[in-house]
């Protein structure tokens, strides 16, 4: 009761705001980009939105390039401004996490989003209204439309959300990582301990009140982009058979029917022998035999996969290591 009291007396004031961005290889695009966060961030505070306290926090994901450097001048410079670098590269996910984990301890409410200036920054103001206003303890960011991708961007990316939903994880359509989170959804959702994560489909599954926020993406202002189209059927699996089983009872399904199909392969050859006729065709019987033969192979490769993921899971390595941070944690 004491913290539903606290929460709800800092959404009548002006609740205290991270803005969590994790970082990889960015010192082409951080330049540019980290000015406007940290613009709309005053903006925020100055309009009485969110408290002075407020914060924008980078999270350096182990990047080989000047990243940390230009973080670490941007806090030592910037009043709003902090910065967090992991001992080596865990991964966009396992950053964004790390920096999600950090901002709980010291904010009301979090914000996520890339680095790459792509995700409308102007879209803070309604998941901040959101949430001050009407309760909502997560707030999505959904892309109203798809003008700036190329068609096959755009139907494989559609594709993906698609599969998801098929396949059982629970994902908004349209929705990436740009997104608001209360301290009181973070509290809950430290307690998934899961080594594979698929954030985007974690986060639906602790519940509580939501909305979305329509945007338009833009166009990556500098440097590369860090999720090609392998990255992304990867992300696609790894969300698939980090919330769903569907693929194993698929597997189940498809065995039952190939076992049924040979049995009436099996009584038609033996009818045929009693009858006095030959079953000729080595060539298709080949043909047959190698098509069942890759079929198990994959069904393999598919329980392999959810057999590695439950040894990961069960080795209970941590998910990052946070190695240097801009703040003082006695301060903070």
């Amino acid at each position: 009761m004491l913290h539903d009291a606290n929460e709800d007396s800092a959404r009548n004031s002006s609740p205290t705001l991270w803005i969590v961005v994790p970082c990889f290889n960015e010192q082409e695009v951080l330049p540019i980009t980290a000015p406007m966060f940290l613009q709309k961030m005053n903006e925020l505070i100055d309009e009485g939105k969110v408290s002075e306290k407020s914060t924008v926090c980078f999270v350096d994901d182990g990047s080989k390039d000047d990243t940390w450097e230009i973080i670490q001048n941007l806090a030592a410079t910037q009043k709003c401004c902090e910065g967090l670098s992991l001992s080596r590269n865990r991964g966009h996910q396992n950053a964004l996490l790390a920096g999600l984990m950090e901002a709980r301890l010291h904010a009301d409410a979090v914000i996520s989003m890339d680095c790459d200036g792509q995700d409308d920054i102007n879209a803070m103001d309604a998941m901040v209204d959101a949430y001050v206003n009407d309760g909502c303890e997560v707030v999505y960011g959904v892309r109203s439309k798809r003008d700036t991708d190329t068609f096959f961007k755009r139907f494989t990316a559609e594709s993906f959300y698609k599969l998801l939903n098929a396949m059982g994880a629970e994902v908004v359509y349209n929705h990436a990582d740009y997104r608001l989170m209360s301290a009181r959804v973070l509290h809950e959702f430290a307690n998934f301990k899961e080594v594979n994560l698929f954030l985007r489909g974690m986060v639906p599954l602790v519940g509580f009140k939501s909305t979305s926020v329509a945007y338009e993406r833009h166009e990556r202002i500098a440097g590369e982009s860090h999720y090609p189209l392998s990255k992304m059927l990867s992300l696609a699996f790894d969300g698939i058979t980090s919330l769903s089983v569907k693929p194993i009872r698929f597997i189940t399904g498809f065995g039952v029917i190939v076992a049924l199909i040979s049995f009436i392969g099996v009584i038609w050859a033996i009818v045929e022998a009693l009858l006095g006729a030959t079953v000729s065709g080595w060539a298709s019987m080949t043909s047959i035999i190698c098509f069942v033969s890759g079929v198990q192979l994959i069904c393999l490769g598919v329980i392999g996969e959810y057999i590695g993921k439950i040894y990961m899971e069960t080795k209970r390595r941590p998910r990052y290591i946070i190695s240097d941070r801009t703040w003082n944690e006695d301060e903070k």
